[in-house]
């Protein structure tokens, strides 16, 4: 096997700041409602741990920036997150990136972008068309869906201005705003973030797992195709064994379905600790 020159380049060092702003504008872009007033309100703040996305996201622009694919083509295939501990309402953090590996799909190459810090550990996979047939690995198989009944259906509604809002919190590639930008990745009309989507998806999910969305410990899933702004999506959830951390922790396997049945969100699995209970009035809303 052949490895890519990228594999293991090191994408340097990245002091980031946020404020209890960014952390509120970041809850209501990904469908917090109003009244969830420990998400949105600063005198109750909880960070949500998907935030901390956000803050990583120079890592994979910088590898687009270095010319490793085609910023106009690639997408976010998957993610990864590994919460250390939680985020402060606002604070700083030193963040250090590397590719952790780049797998040969063929026609295309899969780029595993690192991100590490005190309080997380990210990996996004970018898919590039192009930049594969270098004679690598092909990488991890996608996971399977439980062969059982789901235990769990639930609903994500995303709404017209959601692609539009995410955006300021940094991710602001033009496939989401700019029609021509849109067709040029092969969509045919801006699409909403695969990490909007995901963490529209945890709400309702800690909610049902009777845990509080600030408690997440682990994430990961597959983006499978877009969501469009104002697609509501079905969320189908299978309860999961807690994994390592045993009593107090909950986990549940998850897929999400856009209304033409077009798969959203696969692979997915979110590990969420319950010993802390939910300081709101109404977990589930």
């Amino acid at each position: 096997m052949t490895a890519s020159p990228w594999e293991g380049r090191g994408l340097g060092t990245r002091t980031v700041s946020w404020t209890e702003r960014d952390a509120i504008l970041y809850a209501l872009a990904v469908g917090a409602p109003a009244d969830r007033l420990d998400l949105v309100y600063e005198e109750r703040l909880r960070v949500l741990p998907t935030f901390a996305l956000t803050l990583a996201q120079w890592a994979p622009d910088a590898l687009g920036a270095l010319g490793a694919f085609d910023v106009t083509t690639a997408v976010h295939g998957s993610q990864r997150l590994f919460v250390r501990s939680p985020l402060e309402s606002a604070g700083q953090l030193t963040t250090t990136a590397r590719v952790a590996a780049v797998h040969d799909k063929g026609a295309a190459a899969v780029f595993d972008v690192e991100v590490s810090c005190e309080r997380f550990a990210a990996t996004w996979s970018i898919f590039a068309p192009g930049c594969g047939g270098f004679g690598g690995e092909r990488g991890p198989s996608a996971p399977r869906r439980p062969d059982r009944p789901a235990e769990h259906a639930l609903t994500v509604s995303t709404h017209a201005r959601q692609a539009a809002l995410y955006r300021l919190l940094g991710d602001r590639h033009a496939m989401h705003i700019d029609p021509d930008a849109a067709k040029a990745a092969g969509m045919d009309r801006p699409f909403l973030h695969g990490l909007c989507t995901l963490a529209a998806s945890l709400l309702p999910l800690a909610g049902t797992l009777g845990a509080h969305p600030a408690e997440l410990t682990e994430l990961e899933a597959r983006f499978a195709a877009p969501a469009f702004p104002g697609d509501r999506l079905a969320l189908a959830g299978w309860t999961d064994g807690p994994g390592d951390e045993g009593p107090g922790h909950r986990a549940v396997r998850f897929e999400a379905a856009a209304d033409d049945g077009r798969a959203v969100l696969t692979g997915g699995r979110a590990r969420f600790r319950t010993t802390t209970p939910d300081p709101t009035e109404n977990p589930d809303a």
